[in-house]
């Protein structure tokens, strides 16, 4: 008998991925996505597919399906988006994790969250492992995604001591690659996107602080693994790829692989923005034999493809 899967998400950028490689392992996939970030573009080359169904809902409502997995995605996850409603960014985050973890709990379910390498805040503690706490501003502008995703990870915890919930929680580093949104103000994203368009790269700081990017497919891969892994391994886990690279290494990058011609120009730091962020992968290679496979370079010479043919068709 198939396993039923229920993505919530699952029309977004990351989710979508995760749906296709669910359907490609011959599991049965439910896409639940209310559409504020995600699209309907990313899913329709699945919606005539025999076991792929979709459901456009809010997760800050109740949701009553059967299912044996559940993955809970949905959250947007760009500032531009969660701080547009940044009330609502919270309810999705505390609700959407409350309700799929009561679902769990009816269902005897195995839930995985998608939390974040948010949740370390601007850390204080470089590369920064699974037992680091972190260092969060709970009134900033960016604190309905951190402490958002932080309450989720409580709730987690709390079901799973209280109720014997299998769960899975997962820490997301920057990932990017092709259904990423062109507006969605991600430093990968915006970069590729000004570049294509001859417009100057915008450089927030002064292009010192760092990230690590992590392709689609290896995330995607890592989810997958994380879900089927041994039931007495909760994490939290960190997935990433720990190649670390400074915000103007990267548009100079960008730059000469679109060839364009564009200028790079500096713009002020925005409020509680991290000045570094790396993870340490070692519990996912021990626990999940998991580690990225795809190079900085790779990855975004397909992202840069998926961007210039949506240019070339807007």
């Amino acid at each position: 008998m198939k396993k039923r899967v229920l993505v919530t998400g699952g029309a977004g950028f990351i989710g979508s991925h995760l749906c296709e490689k669910l359907l490609g392992m011959g599991y049965d996939v439910i896409c639940v996505d209310n559409l504020f970030t995600g699209q309907k573009d990313n899913i329709r080359h699945l919606m005539n597919h025999p076991y792929f169904e979709f459901i456009r809902r809010d997760v800050t409502g109740e949701i009553y399906i059967e299912c044996d997995q559940i993955y809970n995605l949905a959250c947007p996850a760009s500032p531009v988006h969660y701080q547009y409603d940044p009330i609502k960014t919270g309810k999705t985050s505390f609700l959407g994790a409350l309700h799929t973890l009561g679902l769990a709990k009816r269902c005897h379910a195995r839930i995985l969250q998608a939390s974040t390498s948010e949740v370390y805040g601007d850390p204080e503690v470089h590369p920064q492992p699974e037992s680091y706490r972190g260092c969060v501003n709970p009134i900033g502008i960016r604190s309905c995604y951190d402490e958002g995703k932080r309450m989720a990870e409580t709730l987690f915890f709390d079901y799973h001591r209280q109720h014997g919930v299998d769960i899975k929680v997962v820490r997301i580093f920057n990932t990017y690659g092709p259904r990423m949104r062109m507006d969605d103000g991600r430093v990968v994203s915006n970069f590729i996107v000004q570049a294509l368009r001859g417009e100057p790269v915008t450089i927030y700081g002064d292009g010192s602080q760092t990230r690590s990017f992590c392709y689609v497919s290896d995330l995607v891969d890592g989810l997958v693994k994380m879900m089927e892994s041994e039931s007495g391994f909760t994490g939290p886990v960190n997935l990433g790829n720990p190649g670390e690279f400074s915000m103007l290494e990267l548009a100079q990058k960008v730059i000469k692989m679109t060839g364009s011609k564009s200028e790079i120009v500096y713009r002020p730091l925005p409020q509680d923005d991290p000045l570094q962020r790396k993870p340490m992968i070692g519990l996912a290679g021990q626990k999940l034999g998991w580690q990225p496979k795809v190079a900085l370079e790779q990855g975004l010479e397909k992202t840069i493809g998926y961007f210039r043919d949506c240019i070339r068709t807007a």
